[in-house]
């Protein structure tokens, strides 16, 4: 009998409290990505995790590791929302204005800064959470416009940018500030999007494939 496959398994499982230490250093890097921006410094995201620099490393060999999961968390949860709205059902436009302002909550505007430089936008786990988010969105736009209660001019391309825009703080903390208008802005983008339409928008519809490309 082997005896070695059970103890091997057991040992190759991560505990439970690493797996919070991980957690930990990727909720403090996104909230530090947001008020400072991708480039703060490590030890600070440690700090504010509540582990040791060795930790971090431990987890996270690079800025760029932990900046690819600080984004594949976001829109993780982003994506969630998403998912609780279509589960929640009842009216279709009315959901889509809850995930407006759930994801707000997300900070995926804070996410720009960092599609850049080395980052890998072609990995699959983020083009998979990138699917996951177009397929789930554009469930609950068409079905506030097979309800006859969205415009039909829009795409999700549209949704997301001026989500990402409007949730999109300048890093540093003198513009945490703006903050409070983040909710009161979203109501009167999301009120534009109820059909009938009281204007024609300039170009064609947005989609997520659109902004790949640009």
């Amino acid at each position: 009998m082997d005896t070695a496959a059970p103890a091997q398994r057991r040992t190759t499982r991560p505990r439970a409290d690493a797996l919070r230490n991980r957690e930990r250093i990727v909720v403090a890097a996104r909230e530090m990505f947001v008020e400072y921006g991708p480039e703060v410094p490590l030890d600070e995201v440690a700090r504010r995790a509540g582990v040791g620099n060795a930790t971090l490393y431990r987890n996270f060999p690079d800025r760029s590791a932990l900046v690819h999961e600080v984004v594949c968390y976001v829109m993780d949860r982003t994506a969630g929302q998403a998912e609780t709205a279509l589960a929640e059902g009842g009216d279709p436009f009315e959901g889509l204005r809850a995930f407006v302002h759930q994801a707000a909550e997300e900070r995926i505007g804070a996410l720009c800064p960092m599609l850049s430089g080395d980052f890998d936008t072609h990995h699959p786990d983020l083009m998979a959470a990138r699917d996951r988010i177009e397929g789930l969105v554009t469930a609950l736009m068409n079905r506030a416009r097979d309800a006859g209660q969205l415009r039909d001019d829009v795409d999700v391309g549209d949704l997301m940018v001026a989500l990402s825009q409007l949730t999109r703080p300048l890093p540093g903390t003198g513009c945490l500030n703006f903050d409070r208008f983040v909710h009161r802005h979203l109501q009167v983008f999301v009120d534009g999007l109820r059909a009938p339409a009281r204007s024609v928008l300039p170009g064609s519809a947005a989609t997520l494939e659109d902004l790949r490309q640009h």
